[in-house]
């Protein structure tokens, strides 16, 4: 705060850097055109100053609402239920918060819902989107594209010469691993519960399975059971899996969720894990991977790398500066008692 007790204005935060004004507001815009010395000398005089910046003056000069979207192609319960979906809030509203930046969650899981997300990302209410749990129905990214707003979409898009920019993990990658790892113990009768196949993490995760295997034509289709990543699905399909093939020694879920209602019926149908069947998931979410019983043999993700590279590389396009169109991160074994 100024001596008079008034609130400090860009002049005098230039004025006690010993910068023009011009080179304060490229600091406060998060310019990369400022030297890091004079950076450094910007930011002890805001400290010291307390200088805040007027975010609707800002608006106004850049045109730009200081807001981004976070938009989930699925419904609310679902969205708050799954641990998967919390650690993407939780980052992502970290991430844009640490910009100085605004998010908007936004859900879409029918066709009302989208009519309404569109409405407001074509009002202009945010600068850019993140895109997350798209099934193969939605447009958003095309909207997106007809709109001019710039997107990041989390996973693999459906159509990749369509220009998208994406942030993905390595899911086939991650898959082939647990497989194998399952292979390596020498189960032969490994079924798989899939995800939901309009969904390129659940393709991506079954053509792990099946690579790993050995081709679709060594793959048996009455060891392969679809689910939607939910525990109950992950039941149902281990229900009817063990209806089918009663002998069947390995189960590779590809979510974390899935396994645990895996293991839950395989409990109930007095199978050992892992002596009898050995089970891996897919995510290795704490709350579920540590606490199964017993604990979960799974492939991680790191949730937060994803989430804050996926908001870096929607700031930099944002803000033209972008140069990573596609990136994919790596997957990795983690070895718990359940296989």
């Amino acid at each position: 705060m100024t001596p008079d007790g008034a609130r400090p204005t860009l002049e005098q935060v230039a004025s006690l850097a010993g910068v023009s004004r011009a080179t304060v507001s490229r600091v406060v815009n998060d310019s990369p055109r400022v030297a890091p010395d004079l950076r450094e000398k910007v930011e002890a005089a805001i400290r010291q100053l307390g200088y805040v910046p007027n975010m609707a003056a800002r608006s106004l000069a850049t045109r730009r609402s200081n807001a981004i979207a976070l938009v989930v192609g699925e419904s609310a319960s679902f969205v708050f239920s799954d641990p998967f979906f919390g650690g993407i809030v939780r980052t992502a509203s970290r991430e844009i918060a640490r910009r100085g930046l605004q998010m908007v969650l936004l859900m879409a899981h029918d066709p009302a819902d989208y009519t309404r997300v569109e409405s407001y990302l074509e009002a202009g209410h945010v600068d850019g989107a993140l895109l997350f749990s798209l099934h193969r129905v939605d447009d958003l990214p095309a909207l997106a594209a007809r709109i001019g707003l710039p997107v990041v979409v989390g996973g693999r898009p459906w159509n990749t010469d369509a220009g998208s920019w994406f942030v993905d993990m390595d899911n086939r990658a991650g898959a082939r691993l647990a497989t194998e790892h399952l292979l390596g113990l020498g189960r032969r009768r490994i079924a798989t519960i899939t995800g939901p196949l309009d969904m390129t993490a659940g393709i991506d995760r079954l053509e792990g399975f099946v690579e790993a295997m050995g081709g679709h034509d060594a793959v048996d289709p009455d060891l392969v059971a679809h689910g939607a990543f939910t525990q109950e699905s992950g039941e149902i399909a281990t229900e009817r899996l063990l209806e089918r093939v009663p002998d069947l020694d390995a189960i590779f879920a590809a979510s974390d969720l899935m396994a645990a209602g895996a293991l839950r019926v395989l409990r109930r149908a007095g199978k050992q894990v892992p002596r009898d069947v050995a089970v891996v998931g897919f995510d290795d979410h704490d709350e579920i991977a540590r606490w199964t019983e017993p604990s979960l043999t799974t492939i991680h993700q790191d949730i937060e790398e994803w989430v804050a590279r996926m908001v870096t590389v929607l700031d930099e396009l944002i803000r033209g500066e972008a140069s990573e169109r596609q990136v994919l991160l790596p997957t990795r074994l983690v070895v718990r008692e359940s296989a």
